[in-house]
């Protein structure tokens, strides 16, 4: 269940910056509870999940956002469906892209700032020849990076991962004169995001859990 409360929370604290809806692991009902209060943007993470739902909703004003990792033999059956794709880390499904959309994709690279081997993600020193390949495809448009910290309570060390993000945004920006943006927070950490420069909020769990 949608909890109001914190959503209009989370309004409050935005700013400039875009709440992304996670809503992966919730239904219908909550989607429409969310677009019933005003928010648009969402963002799935398992491809035959997020299908299901752009159907139901193919007629109503949603931004989609793909947030989670996408295998290139799976990228035809989304590509044409979504708004942003939040986790571009490799050549191949840059191929697929490129191959299979009409307009530009809006896309973020992600970014393995914490060095969790785990997590998917290009390794800090490889971002910017990766973006400086991705120029010759013009059916990617790079608007920015994505990272997701750690999951703890050591805000030290979720900021010392943030702001490898931050510093790799100002010096591609400075170095191409682009002005690429950051989806970086989630409910755990998405007040230190935005005391960072985040642009895109990536909210789930904080959106459906109930008041302690």
């Amino acid at each position: 269940m949608l909890n109001v409360e914190h959503l209009n929370q989370l309004k409050q604290e935005l700013n400039t910056s875009t709440l992304v809806a996670v809503t992966k692991y919730v239904g219908i009902s909550e989607i429409q509870s969310l677009l019933d209060e005003g928010i648009h943007d969402f963002g799935e993470n398992r491809v035959d999940v997020f299908l299901k739902k752009y159907h139901v909703f193919e007629n109503q004003e949603i931004t989609w956002h793909f947030i989670g990792h996408l295998q290139s033999k799976k990228a035809k059956k989304v590509i044409h469906c979504i708004d942003y794709l939040h986790s571009l880390e490799s050549l191949s499904l840059a191929e697929e892209i490129q191959k299979r959309r009409e307009t530009p994709l809006d896309c973020f690279l992600e970014v393995n700032i914490s060095g969790e081997t785990q997590k998917y993600g290009l390794l800090v020193e490889d971002v910017i020849s990766f973006y400086e390949k991705l120029r010759d495809y013009d059916k990617i448009h790079v608007i920015g990076l994505m990272g997701m910290a750690s999951h703890t309570d050591n805000q030290t060390q979720i900021k010392q991962q943030f702001q490898r993000l931050v510093d790799l945004k100002t010096a591609i920006n400075q170095k191409y004169h682009q002005m690429l943006r950051l989806s970086m927070g989630m409910s755990n950490d998405y007040q230190l995001a935005l005391s960072m420069g985040s642009d895109y909020i990536r909210i789930g769990s904080f959106l459906f859990e109930e008041d302690k």
